[in-house]
């Protein structure tokens, strides 16, 4: 099983984005083999929370089987959050401008879901040293650092930090990530902690999903990191 920890459908407007569609992303999907994909909307990610919530559930509806909702949550609207049918939650320090570990976070680590987080070395918001901050407070929950940390000269500093808190996991997404990056993550936390993602439609499923296929990886470490971790995290709602 192949499953995309980190997508989203919708568009972004500092980026052009070819296709935003869930209908063409699934039509990537199947051309790489790719069985399921966890997605928040963009809309979400940026204004509207609500709204872009509403728009991935429709999107999931629309081809079951394939997405997983990675719900967003506002700090600073506080909005409705669900504990069923979805992946988890999904959230953006640096575009919320709220640090990871900030009270306002609360109501998501109360909910017990993984929890997607974009990571950002050096980002006030979302360095990596936050993340192991928030694991180490919350243990039950299954943290997922976006990017590994987004630069790569902050790479192995987040991999040591993840390999310090068993519910802190790696995920790959990111135009500076690379195969051969991705065996040297595995190596200093341990291939149980790393997952696949891609950032799609954001960046091109393709490449994203072409680092881990050519990977210098062993077999057994690349399936656990292509799909078996995430699908031990989600506990089979994949």
């Amino acid at each position: 099983m192949i499953l995309d920890a980190h997508g989203h459908v919708g568009s972004w407007p500092d980026f052009l984005i070819p296709d935003p569609t869930a209908d063409g992303l699934v039509s990537l999907m199947d051309r790489l083999g790719i069985d399921a994909m966890g997605i928040s909307h963009l809309l979400g990610v940026g204004p509207d929370a609500e709204g872009g919530n509403r728009l991935a559930f429709e999107a999931a509806e629309r081809h079951p089987g394939r997405f997983g909702v990675w719900q967003v949550y506002n700090p600073h609207h506080r909005n409705r959050l669900v504990t069923e049918g979805v992946w988890g939650v999904k959230i953006h320090p640096d575009v919320h401008q709220c640090p990871l570990d900030d009270p306002r976070y609360d109501p998501v680590w109360e909910l017990g879901l993984p929890v997607l987080a974009h990571g950002q070395t050096d980002s006030p918001w979302s360095d990596p040293a936050r993340f192991a901050v928030v694991a180490a407070r919350h243990p039950g929950v299954p943290l997922l650092m976006g990017h590994t940390g987004l630069w790569p000269y902050g790479f192995a500093r987040a991999a040591r930090l993840a390999a310090d808190h068993p519910n802190l996991y790696l995920e790959t997404c990111g135009s500076k990530m690379t195969g051969r990056w991705i065996a040297r993550l595995a190596e200093l936390a341990g291939a149980d902690r790393v997952l696949f993602g891609s950032d799609s439609c954001f960046l091109d499923l393709r490449v994203g999903y072409g680092r881990i296929a050519l990977a210098p990886l062993g077999e057994a470490d690349r399936a656990l990191i292509q799909g078996g971790n995430l699908a031990r995290i989600l506990g089979g709602q994949a």
